[in-house]
Formats: structure tokens, sequence, C-alpha cells
């Protein structure tokens, strides 16, 4: 059994603030080692299960916030960027299940350092006219690669955004938002054993899916910056909805990809920190 496990960092065991989670933070060391505690958790959950072969890839901002050294010994680490395929880089349709660990929920949900992909730089994001920021997008390739999500880890906001977005996926939540920055924390060895106890049930049958039949699917994204929306116009099939909207029509997951290309050109017209 294969198991891939996306790592974000914002929906991790006890972190709360940008300082936290981001490289010149304040705490941002002890971040890094909480996040891999409960990637470890849910390595042990999948090892419980019977996996054979596990690929952690880090997801988060920089991706290189996991230590090598304090990754469990039975997984494989995909690290650094740039990525082609960013937060699924190296899921293929040969693994069994996908395991996003420390998720947030979307651009303009009160969670715990909600934000989507770009921090305040993305306001929204449709995909065929439905909400959607980083659960929901990873949700939709993930399926159309032919892999099912089984558990998602975070805040319990972005519980209830992977619930309402798929029912069937086993959620774990690791802190309860009282605001963006602020959460009542579930105690750190409670969540490791809640995540790696759901890993393991959900991998006991996993629900191994068929891609499913390329459709044209519609990315919409509005950014905070009209300059970024008239800069991606100049991309071939990307077009305007208004002075700060752009789309594009493709399949998944292409268009996945695509949505790294837009990202990467409004990094480099924007020069402000995220959370703010």
């Amino acid at each position: 059994m294969r198991i891939y496990i996306s790592a974000d960092m914002e929906g991790v065991t006890g972190l709360v603030d940008a300082d936290d989670v981001q490289p010149d933070g304040r705490d941002y060391e002890r971040g890094r080692l909480m996040m891999a505690e409960d990637v470890n958790a849910a390595v042990r959950g999948a090892v419980a299960a019977g996996a054979t072969e596990i690929t952690v890839n880090d997801a988060h901002g920089p991706m290189r916030n996991l230590l090598p050294e304090f990754l469990h010994p039975a997984a494989r680490l995909i690290r650094g960027k740039p990525k082609h395929m960013g937060m699924l880089e190296g899921l293929t349709p040969e693994h069994d299940a996908v395991i996003c660990v420390g998720y947030h929920s979307r651009a303009g949900a009160l969670g715990v350092l909600s934000h989507s992909f770009m921090g305040h730089e993305i306001e929204d994001m449709w995909l065929d006219g439905r909400p959607v920021g980083e659960i929901g997008l990873a949700h939709a390739t993930a399926a159309a690669i032919g892999v099912p999500v089984t558990v998602l880890t975070g805040d319990d906001c972005a519980c209830a955004e992977m619930t309402e977005c798929d029912a069937s996926v086993r959620t774990v939540a690791v802190k309860y938002a009282r605001d963006r920055f602020a959460a009542d924390l579930r105690p750190a060895e409670e969540a490791h054993a809640a995540i790696e106890k759901a890993v393991t049930f959900s991998l006991s049958t996993p629900p191994k899916t068929s891609a499913a039949p390329a459709t044209p699917t519609t990315l919409r994204v509005r950014w905070q910056s009209a300059s970024v929306a008239s800069t991606l116009l100049g991309i071939p099939g990307v077009t305007s909805a208004d002075s700060r909207t752009v789309q594009a029509q493709g399949t998944l997951p292409g268009l996945y990809r695509l949505f790294g290309v837009w990202m990467r050109v409004a990094a480099s017209l924007t020069n402000q920190a995220p959370y703010c």
C-alpha cells in the first residue's frame, strides 16, 4: 500500500500565529518540530495499517520546513521548491490514499491562519463556481489523478470545510478556532494519538478510485491586486472576469499546475508579507 502525505503547517497542533509558521518568526523553529510530530503521527498510523511506501511532501511556504532528521524513518521526503505540482508534488495514480496534515480553511473563513495559498494576495477562488481554497483544490486534483483523500487534520474550520467538500474524508481537529490568530488547543499528545488512530482506521479499507474522466473545469481567482490580474492576461487561455479576477478552463491536474504558474507570477509582482 502506497500512501501520500501532503503536509501544510498552519493547521498543525499548537500553532496559531504567523510567528509560528514563517521562517523569520520567533517561534518558527518550535513550529517546524510540531509539524514533524503531526506528520510522524500520520506516518505511524499508515505503518500500522500496513503501508509499504510512504511519501511526505513538505507543502508549506518555502517547502523546507520539515527537517529530514526528525521525520519518521518509514517515510521519504519531498523538500524544496519550485515544484510543478506544489502541494501535491509527487502524487501519482499508483498511490492508494492521500492524507492532508496541517491544512487550514480558505480565505475569508474565520479559521486559524486562514488564507488561500498566498496570504492576503488571493481574496477568493472558485472551481466550477464553487468556492474553494487549498482543501477543495487539492481534493479535486487528487480525485482527477485517481487517488482519494482519506484523512485531513487541521483546526475545526478546516475539518468542516473538508466535510462540506467530501463527507467521506475522516477529519481530525487538533485545535478549535477562537479567531484567526487564536485557538483552543487540543493537548499535543492527545492530538497525535487521534491523528494516528484516524489514519490507521481510514486505511484499513482504503477506497481506491479510478481517475475521473478528464472534463473541462473552470478555475477563477480574485486577486487583491489588479496588477496581478492584468499581467496574468498575457498567459494564453487566461481571461478576465473583472479588473481583479481571472479565469481559465482546462482539465485537472493540468489546471492545478497552471495555477502554480499564476502564483509565481503574482509573487514576482508583490512584496507583501502574508497574514496582515
